[in-house]
C-alpha cells in the first residue's frame, strides 16, 4: 500500500498543486490506483519529485528538467551553463550594490554612469552643470566623459565659473564680454580647450554620431542656459 497524493508531498516537501502539475505537464508518471479509485505512490515517485523540486530549487525551469529526459539524475551540462549564467547574476549584482553604495554614500545622482555620478558629487558641481553633465553621458564618447571627469578631479571650484552659472538674463554687455575672457583662463576651461579645440573633437568619437551629439548638446544648452550665458559661450568659441 502506497503514498496518497497528499502523503507523497508532505514526504517531498512540496504541495498537492506542485505534485498535480508535475503530472500536467508529463514530469511525473501517473501511479497505480486502489481499489477505491485513489492513487498509490512508491518509492520512484518520491525520487522523482525530489529530483524535480531539487533542480528548479537551483534554477532550472520545469521545460528545462522536461528537456533533460533521463539525464536529469546527473545533468551536469545543464548545472554547467547555469553556474555560468549565476555567476554573471552575481557580478552583475555586485555591480549594483557598488552603485547603490557611491549613491547613498555621497548622494550622487541616480541620472548618471556610477563612475562619473560620483565625480560630480565630489565637485559639487550646480545643478544646471550636473543636468548637461547628465545629457553630455548619453550623447559623448567615453574618452571625453573620462577626460570631463579628470578634469572635475583635479580642479576646485572656481569663482569665475560660479559668476558664469548666477549671470542673470539681462546682463549687459560689457558684462557678457568681461565674463567671457575670464572665463577662458578658468584651469578647467583651458584644459578642455586644449584637449578638445572644436565642437568636431568633443564630438569625434560620440556613440550615435557627431551631427546627433552637436544637436542634443545645442538643445541642451538653449533648454538650461539662459540668453546671457548663451551669449557668454558663444563669445568664448568667437
Amino acid at each position: 500500500m502506497g503514498w496518497s497524493t497528499r502523503q507523497l508531498a508532505e514526504l517531498a516537501g512540496t504541495t498537492l498543486r506542485a505534485v498535480r502539475h508535475y503530472h500536467d505537464v508529463g514530469l511525473l508518471a501517473e501511479p497505480e490506483r486502489r481499489a477505491n479509485g485513489y492513487k498509490s505512490y512508491g518509492v520512484a515517485h518520491l525520487v522523482r519529485v525530489l529530483r524535480i523540486t531539487r533542480l528548479t530549487g537551483l534554477g532550472l525551469s520545469l521545460k528545462q528538467i522536461t528537456e533533460l529526459g533521463e539525464a536529469d539524475e546527473h545533468p551536469e551540462e545543464a548545472l554547467r551553463a547555469l553556474d555560468i549564467e549565476l555567476a554573471a547574476s552575481i557580478e552583475r549584482l555586485r555591480g549594483m550594490r557598488a552603485e547603490i553604495a557611491v549613491i547613498l554614500d555621497r548622494s550622487a545622482s541616480t541620472d548618471l554612469p556610477p563612475d562619473l555620478a560620483r565625480v560630480v558629487a565630489d565637485a559639487e558641481v550646480p545643478a544646471t552643470d550636473r543636468s548637461m553633465a547628465v545629457v553630455m553621458s548619453q550623447v559623448l564618447g567615453q574618452s571625453v566623459l573620462d577626460a570631463y571627469a579628470a578634469m572635475l578631479r583635479t580642479t576646485g571650484p572656481d569663482a569665475t565659473l560660479v559668476e558664469f552659472d548666477r549671470l542673470p538674463a539681462d546682463a549687459d554687455e560689457r558684462t557678457r564680454q568681461a565674463l567671457a575672457e575670464r572665463m577662458v583662463l578658468v584651469p578647467a576651461v583651458r584644459k578642455v580647450r586644449t584637449e578638445f579645440p572644436s565642437v568636431q573633437e568633443l564630438c569625434a568619437d560620440a556613440p550615435r554620431g557627431e551631427d546627433f551629439a552637436v544637436h542634443a548638446l545645442g538643445l541642451a544648452a538653449l533648454d538650461l542656459y539662459n540668453p546671457a550665458q548663451i551669449d557668454v559661450l558663444i563669445r568664448m568659441n568667437g
